[in-house]
């Protein structure tokens, strides 16, 4: 193996590496941090070097070590770096505080014995220097006459060298006899185990560090500092060139564990074909998006892997950033423009709706302007874990090696193919008018002949979403976001199925680089549910049926209807189990990136309620309840009473043991209750011991959810800590909300849950580090609680600045925190539109009913 100086090479495996989970930087000192000098005391390193160390060492999952053949007290002493940095002298046999080899009687005897004769060989000449190491001794003749330097050093290989249990090594001007058996190869795999690094970089210059560069391997990297014979990879000039790349691999790492320019998160844009979702950029740049369904890996994943995890971009070659982004009215038909490029992405759903087609799915994305434009596809498979590789055809470009059909369909274009790793990056320069790129994916064989002309794909599926959206019923507050947000929803819906999503994303943080990163691309029946309700109070039935079936076959192949998850796969199916992506290192480098979610595991006995619940708000609606529906509302019931009095995990799914949550105990009320209401309007029959049960439960609530200290009824039986879902128990109807106990509970809210715009689900320690912050739908409950009230203006100024928390495209994440004025979590997040809807139109009956009062 020949080492590259190949700048390049250089650059491309340093990316490489600096990329890896959890990465080991190992260097020499003498002729890589430090030049090489005649006085050895003198050797100080390059400030660049050592700031370039410093900062790696106080990255995540990133080691750094120094392994030196100077003795443990020279390398601290001229080193002068932190304790976080692990330093190794002696080539190997002197380690840092956890690695310390103390020396046999024998060994020290002859160390003594060695150092004699060293010193005796010095003293005939001149020019030669004898360091003293706890476990070695090291004769430098690098000031010695050449000549005389020679024949000495004969003398000392066929005499002390000879001696039984030394070791010896040879370096640049220099013999260093040990009497332990270890070298710096031996030191870098000790390092590598005791940090568990999936990688090793290691910089040496001299031909003791050929032991370290031979344990080099897989995506390791060896670095060579100036000329000589080595195995390592690459090659540096000198020290000064070992200092830059040192400092370049601590800039690349750091913006691969922080995720560099990452925009925020409300301000990505949502584009769906029902099957799959995409996300999209401010400046037209999908980062996100999965096939088949939302739920399965992806193919790009630049949200939260950086650029390695795919993208695909188009940008002017200008390169001035876009003046606006929108939706066309009513539709996800997204357009982004700038002064002379306007690009418009959708996923097509005009060629055929997605239950004829299954696990089909067409990107479209028109560039139209004057001038020209840079296109960058860079698709990265399974969330960059498989290499890909691009073919250009007389089409456009085809993805190799991969089970999927994956096609991008661009006649006219030029492609340039570029290698990145063991993938491949396609780009091309075009001329502006109108450029289509449809990219394709599917399992079938893709036809050579396209559907339509891209205009009246375009046409139809605008007319798609905006017929939908056209045969709403908005209230009179914030139609338009009211609008958005039902658009939004039903983009959540798995169409083939009837499941709804919890969010299109995974992991995006509810704490910036925490740990809080969970996977939300799955059907939550709670959840689902009141996402189904919020569409059929707009005017919208089919997707609270389509979920009604879809949950009906969950239960249809269960023991028993008690035994219903939290959640399932959006086809159905059962997760696999919660996994984490060490490779790709999430948005703003929050890790780990999550998929699948534990909480599939969990007690949650919330669930029944919003399910009959949904059923009941058909049923008002005067839509039919047919007998299989009405079979589903028994079970829940059945099932309500069969575990209502268990503990459980919560709606907010604690990772710690269960606790006898009062929202769970309100829910399995309302299930109860719903599911009377439900009987009487449809006149089907309803059992007496319902409503002893809806007695029982409420009964028990109301006894052993209100805490006295408190003075509110709190997360838990017993617990004195708050719970923003608690609102619920008049939200619900088990309680009327004029009761001194919820009023109570609301004031206790307000004041310790509540920060501005926003209200925290909790504060207790939930056991997982870090604040979250506040969670949009708790303010929309809240909101919901003050109309309930009577307290009109506190709802309707909340609910202002509720609407204002929304990206520029009108979308919602997950949480919000005030302090640092930061969208967080999932996103776009069905509970925080579901939210917006049901306080407008909470908002709009309440203000009805205040104009119809005589006296108003």
């Amino acid at each position: 193996m020949t080492a590259s100086a190949d700048p390049n090479v250089v650059r491309s495996r340093l990316q490489a590496i600096g990329r890896t989970p959890t990465l080991l930087v190992a260097t020499d000192y003498d002729g890589v941090l430090a030049p090489l000098v005649e006085n050895p005391s003198k050797a100080y390193p390059h400030r660049e070097s050592m700031a370039a160390l410093r900062t790696l060492s106080t990255l995540p999952d990133t080691h750094v070590a120094v392994v030196s053949g100077r003795s443990l007290r020279d390398l601290a002493a001229l080193s002068r770096l932190p304790a976080e940095i692990h330093l190794v002298g002696s080539h190997g046999s002197e380690y840092d505080a956890g690695f310390v080899d103390d020396l046999t009687p024998q060994q020290v005897e002859l160390r003594a014995i060695i150092t004699k004769e060293f010193e005796a060989a010095a003293a005939e000449g001149s020019g030669y220097i004898i360091e003293k190491k706890p476990a070695s001794v090291a004769f430098h003749y690098r000031n010695a006459d050449p000549d005389e330097a020679k024949v000495m050093v004969e003398r000392l290989l066929n005499g002390p060298a000879k001696r039984p249990g030394t070791q010896l090594k040879l370096g640049k001007k220099v013999v260093e006899l040990a009497v332990v058996d270890t070298n710096k190869g031996t030191a870098v795999e000790a390092l590598r185990r005791q940090v568990s690094a999936d990688a090793v970089i290691f910089l040496g210059d001299d031909v003791t560090d050929e032991d370290a560069f031979k344990t080099l391997r897989g995506p390791d990297l060896g670095v060579k500092i100036g000329d000589g014979d080595t195995v390592a990879h690459v090659r540096l000039a000198s020290t000064d060139d070992a200092a830059r790349t040192l400092a370049l691999l601590a800039e690349q790492r750091r913006a691969w564990l922080q995720g560099s320019s990452a925009p925020a998160i409300e301000e990505h844009s949502l584009l769906s074909d029902q099957r799959t979702v995409a996300l999209v950029t401010p400046d037209a740049r999908v980062t996100w998006m999965c096939h088949p369904r939302a739920d399965s890996p992806s193919v790009f994943a630049e949200l939260i892997g950086g650029r390695h995890a795919g993208f695909f971009a188009v940008h002017p070659t200008t390169g001035s950033p876009p003046i606006s982004q929108r939706y066309v009215p009513e539709t996800l038909v997204l357009e982004t423009r700038w002064s002379d490029l306007t690009v418009t992405d959708y996923l097509d759903v005009s060629h055929g709706r997605p239950d004829l087609e299954p696990g089909r799915t067409d990107l479209v994305r028109v560039l139209e302007g004057t001038g020209e434009a840079v296109i960058e596809f860079a698709p990265r498979l399974d969330y960059g874990r498989a290499p890909t590789q691009l073919e250009a055809t007389e089409t456009g470009l085809v993805v190799r090696g991969v089970p999927q059909n994956i096609e991008l369909r661009a006649p006219g274009v030029v492609w340039e193919i570029v290698a990145d790793g063991h993938n491949q990056t396609a780009r091309s320069t075009v001329t502006l008018g109108t450029v289509p790129l449809v990219l394709e994916l599917a399992f079938d064989p893709i036809p050579d002949e396209q559907p339509e002309p891209e205009p009246q794909r375009r046409a139809n599926t605008s007319a798609y979403w905006r017929d939908w959206a056209k045969a709403l019923s908005p209230s009179g507050f914030a139609p338009d976001a009211v609008v958005r947000s039902a658009l939004t929803i039903k983009a959540l819906c798995h169409q083939p199925t009837g499941a709804i999503l919890a969010a299109a994303t995974t992991s995006l943080p509810e704490v910036p680089g925490g740990v809080r990163n969970w996977d939300y691309r799955y059907c939550w029946p709670r959840d689902a549910s009141f996402s189904a309700a919020s569409l059929v109070e707009l005017g919208s039935y089919n997707e609270a049926e389509a979920l009604l079936d879809w949950v009906l076959d969950r239960v249809a192949n269960l023991p028993g209807p008690e035994r219903l998850r939290p959640l399932y796969a959006v086809e159905g199916d059962a997760l696999l189990p919660e996994a984490v992506l060490p490779t790709l290192h999430g948005y703003l480098g929050s890790r780990p990136v999550r998929i699948g979610n534990a909480a599939d595991q969990q007690v949650q006995l919330d669930v029944f309620g919003p399910i009959v619940n949904l059923a009941h708000r058909l049923a008002t609606h005067n839509r039919p309840i047919s007998e299989t529906t009405w079979d589903l509302v028994i079970d829940m019931v059945a099932a309500v009473a069969r575990r209502w009095h268990e503990p459980d995990h919560g709606i907010w799914e604690e990772r710690r043991p269960q606790r006898h949550h009062v929202h769970s105990k309100v829910m399995c009320w309302m299930a109860v209750d719903r599911a009377i209401k439900t009987g009487e309007l449809t006149n089907n029959h309803v059992p007496a011991s319902w409503t002893r049960l809806r007695h029982t439960i409420a009964a028990d609530v109301v006894s052993n959810g209100w805490n006295p200290e408190a003075n509110a009824f709190t997360i838990a039986y017993g617990d004195d800590e708050l719970d923003a879902a608690v609102l619920w128990i008049a939200l619900s109807g088990l309680l009327p909300p004029q009761d001194p106990r919820f009023v109570a509970t609301v004031k206790a809210i307000e004041r310790d849950l509540r920060k501005g715009p926003i209200v925290y689900r909790y504060r207790l320690d939930d056991g997982l580090p870090g604040d979250e912050g506040g969670f949009l739908i708790c303010t929309a409950w809240l909101i919901q609680a003050y109309l309930m009230m009577g307290q009109l203006d506190d709802a309707r100024t909340l609910f202002d600045r509720y609407i204002n928390l929304a990206g520029h495209t009108g979308l919602l994440a997950e949480e919000f925190e005030p302090a640092t004025n930061m969208a967080l979590g999932n996103h776009p997040q069905a509970y925080s539109h579901i939210g917006l809807i049901d306080a407008a139109l909470a908002l709009n009956d309440a203000y009805a009913a205040q104009a119809a009062t005589p006296d108003s």
